[in-house]
């Protein structure tokens, strides 16, 4: 390749003994792309095709699933692609393309979930001033702000990083992100590091103090009524606050990992931030499948109509 001051290829290189187990690799990761399609999508149709689920609180949920797909569309194709490549290769425009959408996903993960603690939170807090408070155009109105404002904040990130000169063309990582194409650069990265970091802060820290809030009241509620009440307000509450704390989890890895590089193995630098995009969309739809008995119901009710047209 072209090592010119115009940078046009940068080499995949984070690939663990890819040469040896590339068919391992693609069997395993298309596998867990088909489960998680299938897990997702089955979750989505059902709430799409029933219209007793046409309500805030599912809808929110298929935005959430939906976003998963589009996070995933942004890894896997391109991860299975390289698992057949003898050297995995992706154009630099590409390759600020991905940071861009999986960098996009992460913040919306987050916008969402702290849409849906506020639909809890006014459901079982405020549930007289819930047809208000929570009316269709306002469900619309925010899951525009979920993808739209999200994406707005990454694409500024990814344009400032865009005008970096690069001066190395070997990524150490099975994907990309923006961190590590930043680390390419031989100049100055401090204008696209603060912006990071401010973004980070800005991402993070209000919706954290926003869920712990919303939950504390939730529990303040739940403690003042009946033993059913709390239970039907736990088994709605609790797939959302497992699905935060998890994807909280694996998004601290994600921010926490590239910069440790040199200081923990490469096989652990490269797998666990991969996990994160593996982990909360494939347990996501099944939280939401299992958890919820008005999803779990009408998706048995599907599999027994399938089978019966089956048998004919």
């Amino acid at each position: 390749m072209d090592n010119s001051s115009y940078v046009t290829y940068l080499f995949m290189d984070g690939h663990i003994e890819l040469q040896k187990y590339r068919y391992v690799y693609f069997v395993i990761t298309f596998a867990v792309y088909l489960l998680i399609i299938c897990f997702n999508a089955v979750v989505i149709f059902v709430i799409c095709t029933n219209k007793c689920l046409h309500e805030p609180m599912y809808i929110f949920i298929a935005a959430l699933l939906f976003n998963s797909l589009c996070g995933t569309a942004a890894l896997y194709p391109k991860l299975l692609s390289d698992f057949l490549s003898e050297r995995p290769i992706t154009s630099y425009s590409a390759c600020l393309f991905q940071a861009f959408s999986i960098y996009t996903y992460g913040v919306s993960e987050f916008t969402l979930l702290s849409v849906m603690a506020f639909d809890r939170y006014v459901s079982i807090c405020k549930p007289l001033q819930y047809a208000t408070l929570v009316k269709m155009s306002t469900v619309k109105k925010l899951l525009f702000f979920c993808w739209f404002f999200p994406a707005c904040k990454i694409g500024i990130l990814v344009i400032l990083t865009s005008q970096l000169q690069l001066c190395k063309f070997n990524l150490d990582r099975i994907y990309c992100n923006d961190y590590s194409i930043a680390k390419l650069s031989c100049g100055d990265t401090s204008v696209t590091n603060s912006y990071g970091l401010f973004l980070l802060t800005l991402t993070v820290f209000p919706v954290l103090i926003f869920i712990i809030y919303t939950y504390v009241r939730i529990f303040q509620v739940c403690l003042k009524n009946s033993k059913e009440f709390r239970r039907k307000a736990l088994q709605t509450c609790f797939p959302h606050l497992f699905i935060f704390v998890s994807f909280c989890i694996f998004s601290c890895i994600e921010v926490i990992t590239p910069r440790l590089e040199g200081n923990i193995p490469h096989t652990i630098s490269v797998i666990i931030p991969v996990v994160g995009l593996v982990f909360p969309p494939l347990i996501n739809p099944i939280m939401y499948g299992l958890k919820l008995q008005e999803i779990y119901s009408k998706i048995k009710k599907m599999m027994r109509t399938r089978k019966i047209h089956i048998s004919f």
